[in-house]
């Protein structure tokens, strides 16, 4: 049914407001019918996106963790040691034989950092120490230990070296403690690999700079050692058989009076 307005245009013709009336109104009403029908729909996906959103809040909160720990091993790796060697373990070539390498190990962070070796090939090798914590700034060296197997095969020592690889790994603790391998495992989340070492094999009858380097690197290692097996210097006080003691002035002054004695006896 159209429907016709009354009113007349300027120029006094109807024909203009009979098409206005015409296109108008029903151009309104599809408006508001479309506004209505997106409101409504709008309306529909919000409340009906309720239960999926409880779903995947459930979901995300049971794997907060395994997301969080996915970040992470995103992130760069912010070391804590400097490594010297940086990636290389040299062991001097001797077949049949126990040979030894050292690396240097240096806490460049602010805090305490424990530090823990690991190794592809533990019945053959082992570390002195295998782990320690270290405080901000201090170094130690390390030594470590592998039996080089006789070659099988016309095996070459290249083909030696790639099988055996160690690890160095790293964890911020909070202050200085006795350092136990229990620590990197109940802490996972904040262990951090420092490095991959590669074993390198040197010719012992052939003098060269990473081999001189690797004997100066022992010989501090070792003397290292024996300043920690020494005990302390005894000062100040001294303790003699079980619960007895003597402090080193009173000892003194015995030996005073002793000779005063002496030479009063002798003088009479």
């Amino acid at each position: 049914m159209a429907i016709v307005d009354d009113r007349t245009s300027s120029d006094g013709s109807s024909g203009g407001g009979k098409v206005w009336g015409l296109f108008k109104l029903p151009f309104r009403s599809t408006n508001n019918s479309t506004t209505h029908t997106t409101s409504s729909s709008s309306s529909y996906q919000i409340e009906g996106s309720n239960p999926h959103n409880n779903i995947n809040n459930h979901h995300s909160s049971s794997s907060s963790t395994s997301v969080s720990s996915v970040a992470r091993s995103l992130l760069p790796t912010r070391r804590r040691l400097r490594l010297d060697p940086r990636n290389k373990l040299y062991f001097p070539y001797e077949p049949g034989k126990q040979v030894q390498s050292a690396i240097k190990i240096k806490n460049t962070s602010k805090s305490h950092v424990a530090f823990k070796f690991q190794t592809t090939a533990p019945k053959s090798c082992f570390m002195r120490p295998p782990g320690a914590i270290l405080a901000p700034g201090e170094t130690i060296i390390a030594t470590v230990f592998k039996f080089v197997e006789p070659p099988e095969n016309n095996e070459k020592p290249m083909d030696q070296k790639r099988k055996v690889k160690f690890k160095i790994m790293s964890l911020k603790v909070k202050g200085m403690m006795d350092y136990v391998p229990e620590l990197f495992e109940e802490q996972k989340d904040q262990v951090a690999v420092e490095q991959i070492l590669q074993v390198v094999f040197l010719d012992a009858e052939r003098p060269s700079p990473a081999l001189e380097k690797l004997k100066r690197q022992l010989a501090e290692a070792e003397a290292a050692l024996e300043s920690r097996k020494k005990p302390p210097e005894e000062i100040g006080t001294k303790i003699v058989g079980e619960g007895l003691v003597i402090d080193e002035w009173k000892e003194r002054r015995e030996r005073y009076l002793a000779r005063q004695q002496v030479e009063g006896v002798d003088s009479v």
